[in-house]
């Protein structure tokens, strides 16, 4: 009997000790950190605290003689000392079928009002060998002539859509969305308006809907919330990629993934670089991109697009220049061309894809190039030909340049509800640079007033 009372009591402490670490409370509050003690979660997982009637979700960051350090995913007004903490169901991942064709928040709570999403089991951010990964060898038809002409995706690629406010970076993204040959498409919109969030499901994304997931994360959420729904974006695009599905990942804006960061590292104590950014976010943006790729052993793949805010269209910022040395290519929208009425407004010459010669044929890439050098010579020249400074016969390559510049503007251009494939977009600019150049040598480029 007494060795059954004992053997009782040691299974009945062994029961106190589980349900001690499963639970605990907040013993101090410093700024917008929560001090907890009891609870056994390490760092990086979530656990939840209970404020009022309601549970949410924090983040650990860190811990020191037992006691463990929080960061909230959202306000803690109201909290009260003592506040019980539980582990969070939340480092579980939302299943990828259930989320095809709905809208959630960065923990992968619906936004859209529809059925909770069941979840499975969280797989940790791995190491992927570079030796294992899948060569990109492959075209991404995108649906939009310039891109899939000039600037051919590949798929598993990683491309940056370097933009400033105000010049078409949704429309392109909508477009990019409705039209690619992708299986899936993820779209992460990190810290924007949230009337924007509206606006981009309602009228940019539109049809393309039914086979895409949404993760939302507006720009009044903490910044952890909006740094885990791009790492949410970025798991559910790779557990696509794992099933065998080619995905299409948008992420509107890697910019701000980079301000939520830093707001993280700079309340953290990290010394202030360039720009205020401190040296954490420039260890995470690789880590973000290159999980992207294509995965030999399922035959999917991650085709990314990252948007990259430049502010005042500076394309030397600190954030633009460190996603310009880890990505794969870049697209630049140029505010003078959008203003001239063009759209989408890529400026071709300062625009590349790093993939595209071994993705397409090596007629394509010669038709590209010879593209590319007409666009820039007539770049070089545009000053002299407005004022009428330059005569023709000058320079026979300038001479082409001014003969093919509305054609050119007119391959560029294109309509958002109108769809351009791969093969077209080929066969277009064959035909465009096999047009003659009707030099005129006695007419000045532009009349003389």
């Amino acid at each position: 009997m007494l060795l059954e009372a004992e053997a009782q009591r040691l299974a009945s402490a062994s029961n106190d000790i589980r349900s001690r670490r499963r639970y605990g409370r907040v013993n101090r509050v410093v700024g917008n950190a929560l001090h907890v003690v009891g609870v056994d979660v390490g760092v990086g997982q979530l656990c939840e605290f209970q404020r009022g009637s309601s549970w949410h979700a924090a983040q650990i960051v860190g811990f020191s003689d037992g006691v463990s350090f929080a960061t909230p995913l959202v306000d803690i007004d109201g909290l009260r000392p003592g506040a019980a903490v539980r582990r969070s169901a939340y480092d579980s991942l939302p299943c990828t079928d259930a989320l095809v064709g709905r809208i959630v928040d960065g923990l992968g709570e619906p936004l859209d009002g529809g059925r909770p999403i069941p979840r499975s089991e969280s797989r940790s951010e791995q190491f992927i060998n570079p030796l294992q990964r899948g060569s990109i060898d492959e075209p991404v038809d995108v649906g939009v002539r310039a891109i899939n002409g000039l600037l051919t995706v590949g798929r598993g690629q990683r491309v940056g859509l370097f933009a400033g406010s105000g010049v078409g970076k949704s429309v392109l993204l909508g477009m990019l969305a409705r039209y690619t040959d992708a299986d899936v498409v993820v779209v992460g919109l990190i810290g924007e308006r949230g009337r924007e969030v509206r606006d981009f499901v309602d009228d940019v994304l539109a049809e393309a809907q039914a086979r895409a997931v949404v993760i939302a994360a507006p720009a009044d959420e903490p910044a952890l919330f909006r740094l885990r729904a791009a790492r949410l974006a970025m798991a559910t695009a790779e557990s696509f990629a794992r099933e065998g599905k080619n995905v299409l990942l948008l992420m509107d804006s890697l910019t701000r993934v980079a301000h939520a960061q830093r707001e993280i590292g700079l309340s953290a104590g990290e010394p202030p670089t360039a720009k205020g950014y401190p040296p954490s976010v420039y260890a995470l943006l690789p880590k973000l991109v290159e999980r992207a790729g294509r995965f030999p052993e399922s035959g999917g793949s991650v085709t990314a697009i990252f948007t990259v805010l430049t502010e005042e269209d500076d394309l030397q910022d600190p954030v633009v220049d460190a996603s310009r040395a880890i990505l794969d290519g870049h697209i630049v929208l140029r505010r003078s061309i959008a203003d001239a009425g063009l759209y989408p407004a890529i400026d071709v010459h300062a625009s590349l894809s790093r993939t595209m010669d071994g993705v397409v044929s090596k007629e394509q890439v010669d038709l590209a190039r010879q593209f590319r050098r007409l666009w820039a010579r007539y770049a070089e020249q545009e000053d002299l030909i407005s004022v009428g400074a330059y005569r023709r016969g000058e320079d026979a390559l300038t001479d082409r340049a001014i003969d093919l510049r509305e054609a050119m503007n007119s391959y560029v251009a294109q309509p958002m509800h109108e769809q351009v494939r791969l093969d077209a977009s080929v066969s277009h600019l064959k035909s465009l640079l096999a047009q003659n150049s009707n030099v005129v040598a006695t007419t000045n480029a532009v009349p003389n007033e």
